[in-house]
């Protein structure tokens, strides 16, 4: 079994928190995706269509600067990657995470957590930023789900 990372993105810590436990449970390695410039509460008012999260999203060119591009992604075969769902895709910081790295022959496995959508085109709107790599709808994971669950999670993919 090759090398697993748990790379995530947390504007609120919901899913920081899913992600260490995710982590813990598969016996990975963590990295927390950073950006340049956090958002504050006003960035994440998706009501405000000025918000910084609003015109990020409603640009799919925009790639939000990383704080740091440190992670050894080319040490792990498996990476799972959590975000929260914005506007039924992945924040667009996800694409810039994908884009800083070479992820050839990797297979990714989205994990995220939502205030009530799916996946939408998650995978789809991230596919064209890691071309060669194979990127999987993993699962929604609201709640706080327990370590057997997650641990079951992660598994089905190693």
């Amino acid at each position: 079994m090759s090398k697993t990372l748990v790379a995530y993105f947390s504007a609120s810590g919901t899913t920081a928190r899913l992600a260490k436990n995710l982590s813990k449970a598969a016996g990975a390695d963590l990295y927390e995706i950073r950006p340049a410039v956090e958002y504050t509460r006003a960035d994440l008012n998706w009501m405000d269509k000025q918000s910084r999260s609003s015109v990020e999203m409603r640009d799919k060119s925009s790639r939000p600067a990383l704080a740091d591009t440190a992670a050894d992604i080319a040490a792990y075969g498996t990476i799972f990657i959590g975000f929260p769902i914005w506007w039924y895709i992945a924040p667009t910081i996800i694409n810039t995470f994908l884009e800083a790295y070479d992820f050839s022959g990797k297979k990714i496995v989205l994990f995220a957590t939502s205030g009530g959508s799916g996946f939408g085109k998650a995978v789809d709107s991230l596919q064209p930023s890691a071309p060669d790599a194979e990127i999987i709808a993993g699962e929604i994971l609201n709640g706080n789900p327990n370590e057997k669950k997650l641990k079951a999670f992660a598994e089905k993919y190693f």
